[in-house]
């Protein structure tokens, strides 16, 4: 790869914009691959939105994470993570503003899984806030306890979601919403096209699919990172506000071609998956920086970041767990509530 703080700010921004592209297209495709062969093996929508779909989104994160941890810039790594979770919630929030058109996202999404989804995010979001807050307890062969942990946390929450998805003890009540029939077409034409396709091939095109993102991810991040440098904002900010929207592209362009065919708990999975992956991400970032402890580097003004993520996850799962179909500005009451809170907690961050 090239030495991109020797290129010009233009360039950058011309290798970033390709970078982008290759992650949209290839994030869209990943959604169609997961939904199909969720379909196929019936694992269920939300666990395969947050393996599948979460693990393969990840991708640039954790080309990100890597680069930067072995870089030193460990403060851009850890803020990266942090604000990612917050960032791709307000996709969610963005996407029900413009893609879904009706009613509000939330009300497509009546499974009682997406709720346990949430919940072990928050979890996964609490105990990285507490980490901050408390620094690093012990370390063996430079590798703290706090990072395996999560990992481990991260893990757990895996089986459970399957788990319990697998045998769920209650279902929601009431009226379900059902797709546009624009969105059911579109998904029904979606899968006759691949119904010749093997389940092998379709894991094969998932794995390309996977490694565009990767490489584009990778391009993406670096170039952010060096823009960053070149206009002499601070590494913290940009972590959590450029660096974060780089990295999320292939959640909004998985998100963005789940909704269109109707796919919303997926949708919602996705999202929620690929979060709960960025907080088991600290262990890789904490193996590639040599340096100390990650969360012995990190400023506490972090742990705001965590903060606000706890906060924006439990907007959704109030919506979900409610359902109401009102509408304000075109998005569902819980989607302004992210939007704001975003908004309003990034000027906080800046001012710390």
């Amino acid at each position: 790869m090239p030495d991109f703080h020797s290129l010009s700010l233009p360039i950058n921004g011309a290798l970033f914009t390709v970078g982008a592209l290759l992650v949209w297209f290839a994030g869209t495709k990943l959604s169609k691959y997961v939904d199909l062969f969720a379909d196929r093996t019936g694992i269920g929508q939300a666990f395969a939105g947050a393996l599948l779909l979460g693990g393969a989104t990840s991708l640039p994160e954790l080309a990100t994470t890597l680069t930067a941890s072995y870089s030193d810039a460990v403060e851009m790594a850890g803020t990266n993570l942090l604000g990612g979770v917050v960032m791709q919630v307000a996709v969610l929030a963005v996407i029900d503003a413009f893609i879904v058109r009706g009613q509000p996202l939330t009300l497509f999404s009546p499974k009682s899984s997406l709720l346990m989804v949430g919940i072990m995010l928050i979890l996964l979001v609490a105990l990285a806030t507490a980490a901050i807050g408390s620094g690093e307890l012990f370390s063996i062969a430079g590798i703290g306890a706090w990072p395996v942990g999560l990992f481990a946390a991260y893990v757990l929450s895996l089986w459970i979601i399957y788990r319990y998805e697998g045998n769920p003890r209650w279902e929601p009540r009431g009226e379900i919403a059902q797709p546009p029939e624009t969105a059911r077409d579109l998904k029904d034409a979606h899968h006759a096209a691949y119904r010749e396709v093997s389940t092998r091939r379709l894991v094969g095109y998932f794995a390309i699919a996977s490694m565009l993102v990767l490489i584009g991810g990778y391009v993406v991040a670096k170039t952010a990172s060096v823009i960053a440098d070149q206009s002499g904002i601070g590494q913290g900010f940009i972590g959590a506000t450029l660096v974060a929207l780089a990295t999320s592209l292939p959640e909004v362009s998985t998100t963005y071609s789940a909704v269109r065919f109707g796919a919303y708990s997926m949708a919602v999975a996705n999202i929620l998956g690929t979060n709960g992956m960025e907080i088991a991400l600290f262990l890789p970032a904490e193996i590639a920086y040599r340096d100390g402890l990650i969360f012995d580097a990190m400023q506490p003004s972090a742990a705001f970041l965590g903060s606000m993520g706890i906060i924006v996850t439990s907007l959704y799962l109030w919506g979900i767990l409610e359902r109401r179909d009102k509408q304000v500005f075109g998005m569902g009451v819980d989607s302004l509530a992210v939007l704001l809170v975003y908004a309003g907690g990034m000027a906080i961050y800046w001012t710390l």
